[in-house]
């Protein structure tokens, strides 16, 4: 099968959107797949190739302040750049589906979104406010980004790094994306997280423990977790294909 790639932008963000070039103006799932931090958009090609090789339409947006977008140094301030890309991911979520569904290309509202560290935050955020995402995967994210804020904020400190005072409230909006305050959210819906156990930048057991309280839950019987033994922050080429054969089972 011949994947097409193309280059392009999409209400001024871009994108590669990563089809199958026999489809590629044919309706057919959609997946968002999201970059990590300080990454871009072509370093998840792999992954949005092994996607499109089952048949659906991938989009590979570049986060604010990433690849094409990248307009300046990281603000010294622990983490803002990251949170606000984050959060520039999920105010463009919904410009990204409205135009593909303008276009009558997404396959019976067949959406799914994943991505890796960064991405998978966003992931997981996008599932407590979007219920029209019916499949989604987390790669060494965090459900629990309000955990994980703090525990930058008190790494920062230990090592004298300024923090103002006023982050929480500058950073608020992460309680309303934070999945594991409002697990209900779920709802069903197939998702996979995938970590590592030695994963040295996002912890392991941010996720062990999320899962470990909502598994035997209702809304939680389509969850996934795979724990990887001994695994760092890094992302494989057969962990790619279980990704791959995750959205061909459930959105396909």
């Amino acid at each position: 099968m011949k994947i097409s790639v193309r280059h392009r932008f999409i209400n001024k963000i871009p994108v590669l959107e990563v089809v199958p070039e026999e489809s590629k103006r044919l309706p057919l799932p959609l997946v968002i797949y999201y970059h990590g931090w300080q990454s871009s958009k072509e370093l998840t090609l792999t992954q949005a190739r092994k996607l499109a090789m089952k048949g659906i339409r991938v989009i590979l947006p570049d986060a604010m302040n990433h690849g094409e977008r990248k307009t300046g140094p990281i603000s010294p301030i622990p983490s803002i750049t990251f949170w606000s890309s984050i959060q520039y991911n999920l105010v463009e979520f919904s410009q990204l589906t409205h135009f593909f569904r303008k276009q009558g290309l997404i396959m019976n509202e067949e959406i799914g979104v994943g991505g890796v560290s960064m991405g998978g935050i966003t992931t997981c955020g996008l599932l407590t406010q979007h219920p029209e995402i019916k499949v989604a995967a987390s790669m060494m994210g965090t459900p629990a980004p309000m955990d994980y804020l703090a525990l930058v904020s008190k790494v920062a400190k230990e090592r004298s790094i300024f923090v103002p005072a006023d982050l929480p409230f500058l950073l608020s909006w992460i309680h309303y994306y934070d999945l594991s305050k409002n697990p209900e959210k779920l709802n069903k819906r197939p998702v996979l997280f995938w970590h590592g156990t030695e994963d040295e930048k996002i912890p392991y057991q941010e996720v062990a423990d999320f899962y470990q309280r909502i598994k035997a839950e209702p809304y939680a019987e389509n969850t996934q977790f795979i724990t990887a033994e001994n695994e760092r922050h890094l992302i494989r080429g057969e962990v790619m294909d279980q990704v791959a054969n995750f959205f061909a089972d459930h959105l396909i």
